[in-house]
């Protein structure tokens, strides 16, 4: 496989407080092409190099660009075999590009395929351990693994962006989003919503206490850079 691939990184917002939380690291081509064309040629036999090149990769490119807020990335559950042994190379990357390792975000999309629960919910417990926040991505997206909330709740819940799309004027989706808020809140975790892309869907997640927000509302991702997002008044 050809590992030669960059970033772009999309800002999550804190709304309390009007700043950056923290900047997700996506995948892009080196011509900015999109994460599909670098992420259909990872399979069985390359993903644990890949998984490894990818948070290297990230971690360096945001201490170039002198990253301030939290820094997230995506990590393949299947790629780590053992949590201690394989976090190496991204401390040591860390270290050598001097980027605080408790400024990094460790998440996993809901609909990942992984081999094992067990396996899973050592990893995040490991992570959560050595000081890395973890998050659930897409959550709502049609897997809603409970089991993962109940074995080892994440630090932050993602809304998937089908839940969020016309959330305003959808109430089947305003109770199972009032339900997500009451259960995170009793585990102890934040919930965040992503693909948020209108003040009307805003206004109503904020309403119902949501403070950090992702979406092309505030800022689409910017390649290799860390976009300025905008704030609805």
């Amino acid at each position: 496989m050809d590992f030669s691939f960059t970033f772009a990184f999309q800002p999550i917002v804190d709304a309390d407080n009007k700043s950056v939380y923290a900047y997700e690291a996506l995948v892009r081509g080196l011509n900015g092409e999109g994460a599909y064309s670098v992420l259909s040629n990872v399979n069985e036999t390359n993903r644990y190099s890949f998984d490894q090149i990818c948070r290297v990769k990230a971690v360096k490119l945001a201490a170039r660009l002198s990253m301030e807020a939290m820094l997230s990335i995506n990590f393949m559950p299947n790629a780590v075999y053992n949590p201690e042994y394989c976090i190496r190379t991204t401390l040591a990357a860390a270290q050598a590009s001097k980027f605080d390792t408790r400024k990094i975000i460790f998440e996993l999309l809901e609909s990942d395929d992984f081999d094992s629960l067990d396996h899973l919910v050592n990893i995040i417990k490991s992570y959560q351990q050595m000081g890395f926040k973890t998050a659930l991505d897409d959550f709502g997206s049609g897997y809603s693994r409970y089991n993962i909330l109940i074995a080892s709740p994440p630090d932050i819940l993602k809304l998937d962006m089908d839940v969020v799309r016309d959330i305003h004027r959808t109430p089947n989706k305003q109770a199972v989003v009032a339900g997500i808020m009451t259960m995170m809140a009793q585990l102890g975790g934040k919930v965040l919503a992503e693909g948020v892309e209108t003040e009307e869907e805003y206004f109503w997640l904020r309403s119902q206490g949501i403070s950090l927000f992702q979406g092309y509302l505030f800022a689409k991702p910017g390649f290799e850079s860390l976009p300025e997002p905008y704030f609805p008044a």
